[in-house]
């Protein structure tokens, strides 16, 4: 009987895309104009998915407000109104694309989140474009 509970947050990050060993022409052929040496940011929006069978006493899959305050302390506080690039220790020699973004926030989650409980982290970097990881959760 699995059940699937989900936690919307917000976050507005800059960051530029870029690989350190391309020339300038290079990176704006692959990243266009995400490659602008001056950044640019996103007003992201993370949706966290949990699943797993509720408890037969709370009827909780996951206390919603604890998974708000796991959300905010990992993923918030680190990332919220910083520039991914220069303020973050995870983004400075890891590309921030919104692949990467999503898997860095879901390996914070992780550890505090029940192991017997699926979790997935989906990431929209505008309404048009998000990314689930993992694909198939």
């Amino acid at each position: 009987m699995k059940v699937s509970v989900y936690r919307q947050e917000h976050f507005n990050a800059a960051h530029r895309l870029y690989h350190t060993d391309w020339d300038e022409a290079t990176n704006a052929a692959v990243f266009g104009k995400c490659a602008y040496p001056n950044y640019h940011g996103h007003n992201y929006d993370l949706v966290v998915k949990v699943t797993g069978d509720p408890d037969p006493q709370t009827g909780f899959v996951m206390d919603m407000k604890e998974l708000s305050d796991i959300i905010k302390k990992e993923v918030l506080s680190r990332f919220d109104h910083k520039n991914l690039n220069l303020d973050t220790e995870e983004f400075r020699a890891l590309n921030p694309t919104a692949e990467n973004i999503a898997i860095v926030i879901y390996n914070l989650l992780r550890p505090h989140i029940e192991p017997s409980l699926d979790l997935q982290v989906r990431l929209y970097e505008t309404p048009r474009n998000f990314v689930d990881y993992p694909a198939n959760g």
